[in-house]
């Protein structure tokens, strides 16, 4: 195991689970460790400085988060995504992204909006410098107002599990040549039509962006293949 993760610090108010679990998260989405590769629990823990229960309770949750696969006698195993994966998550994604622009229509607030708006033109300072980072960033803060307005913390969380799943190829699909540009014309069109509290205008929103979304990341990775 070729990875190295930075001590956990105890001064936060998060359980400490919690944060062994964010460690390694993050760990794996910026490549620390790579798809396919062995975790082993008493070389997280030591790296850590905690001891292996925070850490099987977090491989538990990275389990069902889907960023490991806990093979019986063989151990754990980064999970290394594949288009079928891809193509699944979307298939889940269009319908809830769908439901949840037409109730943040319903139910967003001016403060919610006036967020929205916000991040849009903090997005925009960093894509002349294609601060990827950032930008993603910036579009997961975005995306975390927008669910929030739905007022449904079940559609939250569901959301937000699909969505972690992608998190390390994100970055993929929004760097792909144009799609910056096309992904904020689609969040305009999106936040324009929930403001309008206009139902079926924010779920046709909706829907292009995802299905935009989706097919520039399988175009992405079939680039990279070649």
């Amino acid at each position: 195991m070729a990875g190295h993760l930075q001590p956990i610090k105890l001064d936060s108010y998060k359980p400490l689970r919690e944060l062994v679990c964010e460690n390694i998260r993050q760990a794996i989405i910026d490549g620390t460790f790579s798809p396919g590769e062995r975790l082993m629990e008493i070389q997280l823990a030591d790296e850590m400085g905690v001891s292996r229960t925070p850490v099987r309770e977090a491989i538990r949750k990275l389990e069902l988060e889907g960023f490991v696969v806990m093979i019986p006698r063989r151990g754990t195993y980064v999970a290394d995504i594949s288009i079928k994966d891809i193509t699944e998550i979307y298939e889940i994604r269009i319908s809830l992204d769908i439901l949840a622009a037409g109730l943040a229509a319903e139910r967003i607030t001016d403060e919610e909006l006036e967020k929205l708006n916000s991040y849009l033109v903090e997005i925009g300072r960093y894509v002349p410098a294609m601060d990827m980072d950032k930008i993603v960033e910036l579009d997961t803060a975005f995306h975390d107002i927008l669910y929030k307005a739905t007022r449904n913390e079940r559609l939250v969380s569901v959301i937000g599990n699909l969505r972690e799943q992608l998190t390390g190829i994100r970055g993929r699909s929004m760097s792909y040549p144009g799609r910056l540009v096309e992904t904020m014309d689609e969040h305009r069109a999106l936040v324009d039509s929930i403001a309008s509290r206009d139902v079926e205008r924010a779920q046709r929103a909706a829907r292009v962006h995802i299905e935009n979304a989706e097919q520039t990341l399988l175009r992405s990775i079939e680039r990279r293949t070649r």
